[in-house]
């Protein structure tokens, strides 16, 4: 069994197959009014969609079902072959060559562009709303960051944001000083007891204090 092969091998263009119409035998007026009739009447085959998407300001075009139609006149070709800027694709002005007409720049590629600019933009002020709603530490002044703001806002029981209206340097300073008056007092109560002193010098045996009576 041979393997199926598609009457049309890919194009590596969005957009279905292209649609070529070469007029003959006819005067310039005749081929503007039926250019005219056929972008008016089959608009919905060739033109481009707008992008489904959520993000504003989304100038590209999405031609995934759009059909490339191109015209041209005998004439055109035979003067200046098929090669040549002669090729005017339907929706819009001018002749252009038929790979600069079967090409959209306005397409996926400046789609993808205008998406990550947007995503940029729009995390950009996202981050600026939550950075506007952190509170200023207590003690310096400071803006807490977005790690210290969860920190504090945080209901996790197992998760230690000490005092909540300091900033994040701040609280790492209180861990400090409590882990130093921490390892002061182990160290204190792990010390051997100094010796006392009872004024007796060393070397010197004790004076019996208590006299037998003769």
């Amino acid at each position: 069994m041979t393997e199926f092969q598609p009457f049309y091998p890919p194009t590596g263009r969005e957009g279905l197959v292209p649609l070529a119409f070469v007029f003959a035998d006819t005067t310039a007026v005749k081929v503007t009014d039926t250019v005219a009739v056929l972008e008016e009447a089959g608009r919905r085959y060739w033109a481009p969609r707008r992008y489904r998407t959520i993000h504003q300001g989304i100038t590209a075009r999405d031609y995934g079902q759009a059909v490339p139609v191109v015209v041209t006149t005998l004439e055109q070709l035979t003067e200046h072959g098929a090669g040549a800027a002669v090729w005017r694709r339907l929706g819009r002005a001018g002749e252009q060559t038929l790979t600069a007409a079967l090409n959209s720049p306005d397409a996926d590629a400046l789609y993808r562009g205008q998406a990550a600019r947007a995503d940029a933009e729009d995390k950009r002020r996202r981050a600026a709303e939550r950075e506007a709603q952190w509170p200023v530490c207590s003690r310096c002044g400071t803006k807490f960051t977005d790690e210290r703001w969860e920190e504090t806002t945080t209901r996790d029981p197992w998760k230690t944001a000490g005092g909540r209206s300091v900033c994040g340097n701040c609280h790492a300073d209180d861990i400090a000083r409590q882990e130093a008056a921490a390892e002061a007092a182990r160290r204190q109560a792990a010390a051997p007891p100094e010796p006392k002193d009872d004024g007796q010098e060393a070397g010197k045996p004790r004076r019996n204090l208590f006299r037998r009576r003769a």
